[in-house]
This record gives C-alpha cells, sequence and structure tokens, in this order.
C-alpha cells in the first residue's frame, strides 16, 4: 500500500463516489470536449486536492454534497490552470505525458482550460454555492497575482525572501488553503473552524513548493520534472535566494550574469548547485519547510485524536518526505 493509499483509507469510499460522479461535471455535447476530457481523466495524478477537501470536512463534520462540490470545483479549477500554465510555459509534457497543448495545439488547450472554468462556475450556480465559488475565485485570482509577480522578478532577478514567500503563498498554497477552508465550509458553520483549516492549507501550501524547490538541489531526484529547470526558467527559489544573502557582492553579480547569460545549462545549473551547497542553502530553506510543517501539526493537535486527524498528520509528513 502506498503512503497516499494509507492516507485515503478514512474516506476511501468517498474518494471512489468522487470519481465515479466527477467525470459527469465535465461532460459535453461536443465529441472533441469528451475525448480531451477522457484523456485528462485517464493522467490524473495523485489528487491531493480532492483528498485534502474530504478530510477537512470529515475532521469537522459530515461529509455531504456541498463537500463533493467543492472537490468538483478544486479539480476543475486546478485542471484548467494546470493546461494554462501548459500553454504559458510551452511545455509539451505533463506527469509523463503528452500536455493537451502538444496534442491539440495552444489554441484548443486554451478554449479546454476556459471551458472548465466555465464548468466549476456552471456547478456553483446550480448548487446555490455561493460562498464556496468565493473561496476558490479568491485562490485562483491570488494564483495569477502570484504567477505574474514571479515574471516581474525574474526579469531582475532581485527577489528576497519576503517575496518569494509572497509568490508561494499565492501561487501554490491559496488554492490548498482554498481545498482545506471549503472542505470545513461544507460542514460547518464555524468561522474559527473554517479559518483554521484556511491557515493550515497556507501552511502546508508553502511546505509543499519549497520541497518541490529543493527538488532542483538534490542530487538524486525522481521529480517529473529537469533538474535546474528553475534555474533555466530565472526563477528564484529559497534555496538560491538564502545563499544569495550570504554571498558577497561579486559572487552575488557572478551568479545572476550567469543564470542570465545563454551558458550551457549544464555549466550553469552544475556551478549555482555549487554555489548553494557552499553556502548551505538547502538547509536553510529544509529548515523552513519543516518549521512550516510543525505550525501545520500544531494546528491539528487542536482536534481530538481520530482516524481522520491521524491521516491528516500523515499527509503533512508525506508532502515534506516525498521523493517526486
Amino acid at each position: 500500500m502506498t503512503p497516499l493509499s494509507k492516507i485515503s483509507l478514512p474516506v476511501l469510499e468517498e474518494l471512489k463516489q468522487f470519481d465515479k460522479t466527477f467525470a459527469d461535471t465535465m461532460r459535453s455535447n461536443i465529441p472533441l470536449l469528451n475525448i480531451i476530457i477522457n484523456y485528462v481523466i485517464r493522467q490524473k495524478g495523485k489528487k491531493i486536492r480532492p483528498l485534502l477537501i474530504f478530510l477537512s470536512a470529515k475532521l469537522n463534520g459530515n461529509i455531504n454534497d456541498s463537500t463533493y462540490t467543492a472537490a468538483s470545483l478544486a479539480e476543475l479549477l486546478h485542471t484548467a490552470t494546470l493546461i494554462h500554465d501548459d500553454v504559458v510555459d510551452e511545455s509539451y509534457e505533463r506527469r509523463g505525458f503528452l500536455s493537451i497543448n502538444a496534442l491539440w495545439k495552444s489554441k484548443i488547450a486554451v478554449l479546454f482550460g476556459d471551458y472548465l472554468l466555465a464548468k466549476g462556475l456552471m456547478l456553483s450556480v446550480k448548487k446555490q454555492e455561493y460562498e464556496m465559488l468565493g473561496i476558490f475565485t479568491n485562490a485562483v485570482s491570488e494564483m495569477i497575482e502570484g504567477e505574474l509577480l514571479q515574471i516581474q522578478k525574474s526579469r531582475k532577478l532581485d527577489l528576497c525572501e519576503e517575496e518569494y514567500f509572497d509568490i508561494i503563498r499565492k501561487k501554490t498554497a491559496a488554492l490548498i488553503a482554498a481545498c482545506t477552508a471549503s472542505g470545513a465550509h461544507s460542514v460547518t458553520n464555524n468561522p474559527g473552524k473554517i479559518e483554521l483549516m484556511k491557515e493550515f492549507g497556507l501552511k502546508i501550501g508553502q511546505a509543499f513548493q519549497i520541497k518541490d524547490d529543493l527538488f532542483d538541489y538534490e542530487k538524486h531526484s525522481l521529480i517529473g520534472k529537469p533538474k535546474g529547470n528553475d534555474i533555466q526558467e530565472k526563477k528564484l527559489t529559497l534555496p538560491l535566494i538564502a545563499s544569495l544573502e550570504k554571498a558577497s557582492k561579486e559572487e552575488k553579480q557572478k551568479i545572476k550574469n550567469l543564470i542570465n547569460k545563454k551558458s550551457s545549462k549544464r555549466t550553469t545549473y552544475k556551478y549555482v548547485f555549487e554555489f548553494v551547497h557552499q553556502y548551505k542553502g538547502v538547509e536553510y530553506a529544509r529548515n523552513k519547510m519543516y518549521s512550516l510543517h510543525d505550525q501545520a501539526i500544531e494546528m491539528l493537535m487542536s482536534y481530538p485524536e481520530s482516524e481522520v486527524r491521524s491521516s491528516m498528520v500523515d499527509l503533512v509528513n508525506f508532502i515534506v518526505e516525498r521523493n517526486k
């Protein structure tokens, strides 16, 4: 049994039911749309977001129809943003499969992403889940702001740690926080519980992104993206930011020049990799990640001991210990 399979046990039946019904929320009368939908369904990943929603709901009450709506919304919006990301990044592969834009070109990929966003809006209106729609649309707005801020900062390579955390809070953690908050919202009207779950989601979302960023600087990584990918795209992540803070003015400029220069990707990555390890940037970032991990665990300890709480603790541990 995989770690995620074990974590899913308290909500296994709900996840199976969700798998059966989610495809129906995307269906269309247009044959081409249904071909793409079938392709997307076959390559769905870990489905951490629906898992988070069901666990957060069960931790705070009884799973109901509103919980299933939240899970569908999360998957529709998340899938749409991934498809749009692949178009923007001109990426032709995702999770080992050809991306939508690789198979059907960018125009169809953008339109399909828009279709999923529209389906999410329609589902919310049909179910009259207006507050839940607000939770998710706010998250998508923050994701876009985070992407634009990262693009702006990559041009000058002047990202500081505070700005980095602002970016990852918006880009990655906002949607995860929307999942944990909406899961709680689906079963309780207690604003304190909903806010606690939102803050919990923000903590684990930031820890998740730091773990992703660390893969670039680990000697052996099973992550799906190429090593040094962030460096090639001029994305300053926490291990490098922390190392630049310790370096001399001359060293900082040398690193920035190297990243900006159209030199060999392998040469640039090797130099930056060694620079980050020299200044212990990996250790610094890992410590920040585990601090977020510990804060998230502490939040869960405010709930009585249960199978669901144990699974959520295991999920937090999985986020920081995964190898891909």
